[in-house]
């Protein structure tokens, strides 16, 4: 019998290993496996176990009748007298004290520096527009646009605001009004045609770099669109967030939007709402450029 137990590792480590192991409670992994695979998979959780831990127990011949591996760095495994215990160590081994040279503490002053050069919010960092579309599907030549959000932050930090539903020729789908509340009727009346639409989007977004979450989807609407109405495509600088977003945290359960929003504690009360979602991306991905994660 082995047991494995995993904190804070990245989600692929937690998925690879459930290939040999049962995950009985969340980062707890029970198997039974020989020797060599177990030091295969011990020596696979080392490499891949990025800022995280872990612990193997397992079957040995000694008084307890198991043995102990471990890489959180204030434990030691020991043996007593044959007797494997975990020893909590006053100061983990090979993690040096900040500043112990002159050199060291140049170093931190440096990364210091350049740090807060990075976040410092300037506006050349600043002018960008986020986008999000609302659509009768998923698919890009076959559904339409039925509304577009795009939001900016201004000069004076005053945020502006593109927000425009679309006439379409079909039916929306009625899980789609569920999920927007966006009905035929309302477009009927409040939509516009989709031509103008596009214009003014074009007009409002300016020469400004386009960021957006899972921004490809809404790309390829909006160059079917462009397309469908003889309009040149944009050619602004487009940036996604979420492989940004991918990169600097790893240990969320899904990188869906909402998730992540509220993982970064960011509000947005009208989910699937296209204005409310390029709200809530504009200022994701003010965070991120805080925290020294994006830069535009």
């Amino acid at each position: 019998m082995i047991v494995v137990t995993l904190t804070k590792v990245p989600q692929s480590l937690r998925g690879d290993l459930t290939k040999w192991y049962q995950e009985v409670q969340t980062g707890v992994y029970v198997g039974n496996v020989s020797a060599r695979i177990r030091d295969l998979l011990w020596d696979r959780i080392n490499r891949n176990i990025g800022s995280g831990e872990a612990t193997m127990v397992y079957n040995a011949n000694n008084e307890l009748g198991y043995q102990i591996k471990t890489t959180r760095k204030q434990y030691q495994v020991v043996d007593f007298d044959g007797i494997p215990l975990m020893m909590r160590l006053k100061v983990a081994p090979g993690v040096p004290k900040h500043g112990f040279s002159n050199a060291a503490k140049f170093h931190r002053a440096k990364v210091m520096m350049n740090k807060r050069k990075s976040n410092k919010p300037n506006q050349a960092n600043r002018q960008f527009v986020a986008i999000d579309l609302e659509t009768t599907g998923l698919n890009a030549t076959k559904d339409k646009i039925i509304s577009i959000g795009a939001i900016k932050r201004t000069k004076n930090g005053e945020y502006d605001q593109f927000d425009q539903l679309i006439q379409i020729d079909c039916e929306v789908p009625k899980k789609i009004t569920e999920l927007t509340d966006i009905s035929s009727e309302l477009l009927a009346t409040d939509g516009v045609d989709l031509s103008l639409a596009l214009q003014e989007l074009k007009n409002f977004v300016g020469s400004s770099t386009v960021v957006g979450y899972n921004l490809r989807f809404d790309q390829e609407f909006l160059s079917e669109a462009f397309h469908q109405t003889n309009q040149s495509d944009l050619t602004n600088k487009m940036l996604d967030i979420m492989p940004v977003v991918k990169k600097s945290n790893q240990f969320l359960d899904n990188y869906r939007l909402n998730t992540v929003l509220k993982a970064y504690q960011i509000d947005n009360s009208t989910p699937h709402h296209a204005l409310a979602d390029a709200k809530a991306t504009l200022d994701l991905a003010i965070k991120l450029i805080e925290k020294g994660h994006l830069q535009i």
